[in-house]
């Protein structure tokens, strides 16, 4: 029984897995990927092996086919397959089901003809059953004894029928919609309303040209942001594969192919630049720098104690900024100052919530994280004390030139302190006690209380626009 590995045994790719762990270790190997193809496919998957080291044990295996392994102990069982034998064999180790490993060696490429070839050369015509999953398959269905086609469709079925017996087709479950929404993390769009924040505190919402320019602004952070995520899943298979929610997320778990990720990650960017730069070139600089921010933050910062927060608050305070400049509105230092002190807290909350989640599995540290479980207390004050800064912040432009030009009754405005106060204490005191969502600010979007909070802050600001 030979079975081959990327897309049959495993709801992955070698490949691809390998490339990605290289570039989340150091994006400038991309620059050497070029010059290795001119030597060759299997000379590329070789260098990626030699560098990496893959965590076998989280890769998305399909358990059907584990199973039909594990049943039919009484025949031999190899795994045959185009990926590098350095990254191969441990998974064969770690499965302990095969009793011989046929894989590249750097110098020969073993998919398709190159397969068949050995394959017959082993095992003899007609000697072998083959499991597959790819139209690169059918030369080595021809020369097999039975086909069992694996995560395709019944068109390949089919076809693998006209080469040889088929002995069984497990149908795949290609990500559909639904996926793609969960994998472009439409919900976490939310976070882009903040774009609409200058359109509201300016007073311009009954401005028809501000109010499409602040939607195309939002539209292009929605798009450049999926784009980001998606990288971000595709360098963060690892550690996402050990966290108990991110593992399933569709990259992750094998039912997004890798390589439509890698495809689609620069088309939504580019659809969302070409957005920007159609509302304003001034908005479209700022868009570029939340992008250069944010692959810092994907490939580097995130590791870093400390400035991996501060930059989460920038971002955030970033969108504010985009939709100030989206509208051709003056940038206000009370508002980024109040976002920059809220955000900081949201982003250490967040870290906390990690460590919380790592702490009640044993672990003494955040998968992919600087931070220690230790340092939860720290975390903890620094998190509170900056949310009780923003808070003061906000006290103190009640009473300035902007809030008295800007409202009617600004005296109105000291009721959304204690609000405030109320919903990032509480806030903290949910992750105290375990119960918050990995991201505070879809955590926010769904708490009923949060609700509540957001609808009163809503009815002071517009209570406080009144002469009274």
């Amino acid at each position: 029984m030979c079975v081959d590995l990327d897309g049959t045994l495993l709801r992955s790719d070698l490949l691809y897995e390998s490339l990605l762990a290289l570039l989340a270790r150091n994006p400038l190997f991309a620059l050497l990927v070029p010059f290795w193809l001119l030597r060759g496919k299997a000379y590329v998957k070789r260098q990626l092996a030699s560098r990496v080291a893959l965590q076998v044990e989280t890769l998305p295996y399909d358990e059907r086919v584990v199973a039909m392994l594990r049943a039919t102990p009484q025949r031999p069982r190899v795994l045959c397959t185009a990926s590098d034998r350095l990254l191969v064999q441990p998974i064969a180790d770690h499965l302990g089901v095969f009793d011989e490993v046929i894989a590249s060696d750097g110098a020969r490429n073993l998919a398709g003809h190159a397969k068949a070839e050995a394959l017959v050369e082993r095992y003899g015509e007609r000697g072998f059953d083959y499991l597959g999953n790819h139209r690169v398959d059918l030369p080595v269905w021809k020369h097999a004894a039975g086909a069992v086609v694996v995560n395709a469709t019944g068109s390949l079925a089919n076809q693998a029928r006209a080469q040889t017996r088929l002995i069984d087709h497990l149908p795949g479950q290609p990500g559909g919609l639904r996926t793609w929404i969960k994998a472009l993390r439409l919900y976490q769009w939310l976070k882009n309303l903040l774009v609409l924040v200058p359109l509201l505190t300016a007073h311009r919402l009954f401005e028809p040209e501000a109010v499409v320019n602040a939607a195309l602004a939002f539209l292009a952070f929605g798009l450049c942001a999926s784009g980001v995520y998606l990288l971000n899943d595709l360098l963060d298979l690892a550690p996402d594969r050990q966290h108990p929610r991110k593992r399933k997320r569709p990259f992750a778990a094998g039912t997004l192919p890798l390589f439509h990720g890698l495809v689609a990650t620069p088309l939504l960017t580019l659809a969302g630049f070409a957005l920007a730069l159609w509302t304003s070139p001034a908005f479209a600089l700022v868009l570029l720098i939340y992008f250069i921010t944010t692959l810092a933050y994907s490939f580097t910062l995130k590791r870093i104690v400390m400035i991996d927060v501060v930059v989460l608050a920038a971002l955030y305070t970033v969108r504010i900024i985009g939709g100030a400049f989206a509208i051709d509105s003056p940038r206000s230092f009370w508002l980024l100052a109040f976002s920059m002190f809220i955000f900081l807290s949201l982003a250490l909350l967040k870290r906390y919530t990690e460590l919380t989640a790592a702490a009640t599995q044993g672990k003494q540290k955040a998968s992919g994280r600087g931070y220690s479980v230790a340092d939860l207390p720290l975390v903890q004050s620094f998190g509170t004390a900056a949310g009780y800064i923003g808070v003061l912040v906000f006290a103190l432009y009640i009473n300035s030139p902007d809030s008295l030009r800007l409202y009617a009754t600004p005296q109105v405005l000291w009721l959304l302190c204690p609000v405030l106060l109320y919903w990032i204490s509480r806030a903290w005191f949910v992750a105290h006690r375990g119960d918050m969502h990995d991201d505070p600010i879809v955590f926010a979007a769904r708490d009923r209380v949060s609700q509540g909070v957001g609808l009163a802050g809503l009815i002071i600001v517009m209570a406080a626009t009144r002469h009274w």
